[in-house]
């Protein structure tokens, strides 16, 4: 089977970001964005996702962490999406029910090349010690928007915004797990469209 792998620089007045993925990797990864606990949250996401990930980020980290977690988001998803090439032979769909000790979170993905995020949470959601929660929604949206996939994200339940964060990435990670898989009983795009 011929890898899935891509990557991409992206240069702007606010961040640096160069990426390398390989879909069909072990989880390895080797990432560099100057946020720790985003660090940490990418290499969950490589680890549990079984995407190997190359990935240096310089961003305007002396303004805040959002320009450097969003535009991570685009980079990733232009570099899946590149990766997936044509989705011949994909399952295309991945659901994930992610518990993290108190916490529990359900991620879904349709590869649909129809961008939208779906992202529930309560108002009060407590943020990571070292990463407010609405980053993670933004880096989401990001991602979904730049894979032109379908990502509902939602919170069940939850207390501590570590956890939270934590299994929101691991979820995400499962669900585009499966849904990048190779399903050896599809025949060519997994659409009656026959276009993805």
């Amino acid at each position: 089977m011929q890898r899935r792998t891509a990557k991409r620089s992206r240069s702007t007045a606010e961040t640096r970001i160069e990426l390398a993925i390989d879909l069909d990797g072990d989880g390895s990864s080797k990432i560099a964005t100057g946020i720790p606990f985003f660090d940490h949250m990418l290499t969950l996401f490589s680890r549990h996702g079984l995407f190997d990930l190359e990935l240096e980020a310089d961003g305007d980290l002396e303004v805040d962490f959002h320009h450097t977690v969003e535009d991570t988001g685009i980079v990733i998803g232009d570099t899946m999406r590149e990766a997936l090439g044509n989705k011949h032979g994909i399952r295309r769909y991945g659901c994930c029910y992610l518990p993290m000790d108190e916490t529990l979170v359900r991620v879904v993905v349709d590869l649909s090349n129809r961008p939208h995020l779906e992202f529930r949470a309560p108002a009060n959601t407590p943020s990571a010690p070292n990463l407010p929660f609405t980053l993670v929604e933004e880096f989401c949206r990001a991602l979904a928007s730049n894979l032109r996939a379908n990502v509902h994200v939602e919170l069940l339940y939850g207390r501590d915004g570590h956890h939270i964060a934590e299994a929101i990435f691991k979820g995400l990670a499962r669900a585009l797990r499966e849904a990048c898989e190779k399903d050896a009983r599809v025949k060519g795009i997994p659409s009656t469209k026959e276009a993805l």
